[in-house]
């Protein structure tokens, strides 16, 4: 790995500036008939499925395909999450309230293994 991926200035691609929750209520509002039809299993599958296809952009270091896939995963976990009521919005911040989880600092000082 260790590439650096460029990325398109943000004034091309930003449509709007959104919250999290705001992002969620719109793929709510886009697709929630569909996923409810579909259901909580097989719109996990996606999510995966979202997962590695961004796996297989990062390995092809195209920075499109990339922002892409990036765009894809959101979305689908916005769509899971709408389905458990979840609101991504509020459980990130919770558990990721401007700091480690684990070790409570601002600046990670974990000892995880890395990958």
């Amino acid at each position: 790995m260790g590439e650096t991926l460029s990325y398109r200035p943000v004034e091309e691609t930003l449509v709007s500036c959104v919250e999290i929750r705001e992002f969620q209520e719109m793929m709510r509002r886009i697709y929630f008939h569909r996923d409810s039809r579909r259901g909580v299993e097989k719109t996990y599958r996606w999510l995966v499925e979202e997962v590695r296809e961004l796996g297989e952009a990062i390995r092809s270091g195209d920075p499109e395909q990339v922002r892409d896939e990036v765009a894809d995963v959101i979305a689908w976990l916005a769509s899971l999450a709408n389905l458990l009521d979840v609101d991504v919005e509020e459980a990130a911040l919770s558990k990721y309230p401007g700091r480690c989880p684990k070790c409570g600092m601002e600046r990670c000082v974990c000892e995880h293994e890395l990958l």
